[in-house]
């Protein structure tokens, strides 16, 4: 009966094997099919293409158009635009946690999809506020750096004391980029090099070894550590830095702890405190302040002022400049495109897990950044 029912989804598999030796899209099928088999009416596929490839993505898009046919209501939910444009006949339109809009496919374009996305209009050029800044020297060279089902192999130069934004859809790639460059999720495809020669960038401790920081995206669940105190997470870069044979002594932890709460004004009692107690705002500048006191070459900020207030998010974008101007490099990630414009020397514009445009000086603002995610593919090449 399996075998019959799967013949009918264009699969021809041996169904007494492990389901999970087959590929993603074969699994995605059979979760389908299995769907469909218990009579469903509506079949809501949640980020169904997230890990295939553009075969897999054609397979499933078959399937979904014949249930199509069959009569059958499918919620298809997912960032990759070009695919929703492509299987869709209405789209509706979420933010924070709010319906924003319900349209027919055919009377939307892509730059109106986005700005219902973003929660704004396109923009009349903004100035680039960067423009008189002046980066050193290539201090990293990347050459076709990837990971499959991540994202794609992309080149990418990075000079010393200079600042790359990086903008994007939230799962458009931005995310994976950094977890790649910061070797927590292992390549399967490329070289990072410095004047030295190639980096081994295979896990984290590799990473901070070579230089490296990463200040995640979500800083509750990979940022802090809740449970431990101020001084311990301040502690915690340095540490893996020297190595954890070396332990650093509890005074030294306490200097440099009383030392960034100072230079940062983070507002607590004490280097005690669980930092899990702290606001966002303070919470962040934590974070920022375990990076600094191991003082990397490279550091990527993932969304660093998502969810502080006011005050603490120019904070955060003055301690950028900063950093910058010790000579550190950032690769800054963030959905608010006025940031990007604000503390960017470039621009790369991730789409489909791909890296599809770059602006520099002038070029960078935030129409042209919107424009940059809303090409349609066949325009980014033409650009390349």
């Amino acid at each position: 009966m399996a075998r019959e029912m799967l013949a009918g989804y264009g699969l021809s598999i041996d169904v007494e094997r492990d389901l999970g030796s087959y590929s993603v899209a074969v699994q995605q099928i059979v979760a389908i099919a299995r769907a469909v088999h218990l009579s469903g009416k509506v079949l809501i596929l949640d980020e169904p293409t997230a890990s295939l490839d553009a075969r897999e993505v054609a397979l499933l898009f078959d399937v979904v158009r014949n249930l199509r046919e069959r009569g059958l209501g499918i919620v298809f939910v997912s960032h990759f635009l070009d695919q929703v444009f492509a299987i869709s006949d209405r789209i509706t339109v979420l933010r924070n946690g709010r319906l924003i809009a319900t349209t027919e496919a055919a009377h939307l374009d892509r730059v109106q999809l986005i700005n219902l996305m973003l929660g704004r209009e396109l923009e009349q050029a903004t100035a680039h506020g960067q423009g008189g800044r002046a980066a050193g020297g290539e201090m990293l060279r990347v050459e076709g750096l990837g990971r499959r089902g991540k994202v794609a192999p992309f080149d990418m130069t990075v000079r010393s004391g200079e600042v790359i934004g990086m903008a994007g859809l939230l799962g458009s790639g931005r995310t994976e980029t950094a977890e790649v460059l910061f070797g927590a999720t292992g390549a399967d495809s490329g070289t990072v090099r410095d004047e030295k020669g190639r980096i081994d960038l295979s896990s984290p401790a590799r990473a901070i070894s070579a230089g490296f920081g990463f200040a995640p995206e979500d800083r509750k669940t990979d940022g802090i550590i809740g449970d431990l105190t101020l001084r311990e997470n301040i502690a915690l870069a340095l540490q893996a830095h020297r190595g954890w044979a070396r332990p650093i002594p509890r005074a030294e932890q306490r200097r440099l702890a009383e030392d960034y709460v100072r230079r940062l004004d983070i507002r607590t009692p004490g280097a005690e405190k669980p930092v899990g107690l702290l606001s966002g705002g303070n919470q962040q500048k934590v974070i920022l302040a375990r990076w600094l006191a191991m003082n990397p070459r490279f550091l990527i900020l993932d969304e660093p002022t998502r969810g502080i207030d006011v005050g603490a998010h120019a904070e955060v974008l003055r301690l950028i400049n900063e950093m910058v101007a010790s000579g550190m490099s950032l690769l800054v990630i963030s959905s608010e495109l006025e940031e990007l414009v604000a503390v960017s020397d470039r621009v790369i514009v991730v789409r489909d897990r791909r890296h599809v445009a770059q602006l520099t000086g002038h070029e960078i603002t935030t129409d042209a950044i919107v424009r940059a995610i809303a090409a349609p593919e066949r325009d980014t090449e033409a650009a390349e």
